[in-house]
C-alpha cells in the first residue's frame, strides 16, 4: 500500500517541477539586439495602425478572428493607444493603454482590464510585453497571463505572437499583424 502512495507523490512532485521549469526556458529579448530594423516604440505606435488577428485554442482551432484600429499618440515619454476591436462574431471592444517609457528599452503600461502593470522590454527589432488580463468568458472573468512578442518587419509591418496561460498551463495563442497607415 505504501509504494503506490509514494509513486503518486513522486509523480505529482515531478509534474510540479516541470510546470515550474517551463517558465524558466524563455528567450531573453536581448537576443534580438542586433536585428534590424530597430523598433522605436514611440515612432511605430504613433498615428493610425490596423491590426488583424486571431485567437487559437491549444489544439490549434481558430476560435475568433478580429480587426483592431489603433489610434496611437505620444506626449514625451507617455503614449496612449486607443484600440477598437471588431470580432468575427460582430461584437466590439475598446481597450485604452497608457504606456510610459521607464528607461532605455523598458516600458510600463496600464489599461482598465489589465491587472497591475504590463512590463515591456525592447531590443533590436523585438518587444516583449507581459501582463495579466481580465478575460470575460461566458458569465465569468478569468485573470490570464499574456506573454506578447512583437517583431518589427519593416517601417509599416509588425508581427505579434501572444501566448495565454493560467497557472503555467497554455490556454492558447493570439496572432496579430500590425499595419501602419
Amino acid at each position: 500500500m505504501r509504494k503506490p502512495k509514494m509513486m503518486w507523490q513522486k509523480s505529482l512532485l515531478t509534474l510540479c517541477a516541470l510546470v515550474g521549469l517551463s517558465g524558466c526556458g524563455s528567450t531573453d529579448v536581448a537576443k534580438y539586439s542586433q536585428e534590424k530594423p530597430v523598433l522605436d516604440l514611440k515612432n511605430y505606435f504613433n498615428g493610425t495602425i490596423d491590426a488583424y488577428g486571431m485567437f487559437q485554442k491549444r489544439s490549434g482551432e481558430v476560435v475568433k478572428r478580429f480587426h483592431v484600429i489603433i489610434d496611437a499618440r505620444w506626449q514625451g515619454d507617455t503614449g496612449t493607444l486607443d484600440e477598437r476591436f471588431t470580432y468575427s462574431d460582430g461584437s466590439t471592444q475598446q481597450r485604452i493603454w497608457t504606456i510610459t517609457q521607464s528607461g532605455t528599452g523598458t516600458y510600463r503600461g496600464t489599461a482598465a482590464d489589465v491587472i497591475g502593470e504590463a512590463i515591456g522590454e525592447s531590443s533590436g527589432n523585438a518587444l516583449r510585453w507581459r501582463y495579466v488580463l481580465e478575460l470575460p468568458v461566458d458569465d465569468k472573468v478569468y485573470h490570464v497571463d499574456f506573454d506578447d512578442w512583437m517583431f518589427l518587419i519593416d517601417d509599416r509591418i509588425m508581427l505579434n505572437r501572444s501566448t495565454m496561460s493560467k497557472w503555467g498551463f497554455d490556454l492558447g495563442e493570439v496572432t496579430l499583424t500590425f499595419v501602419k497607415r
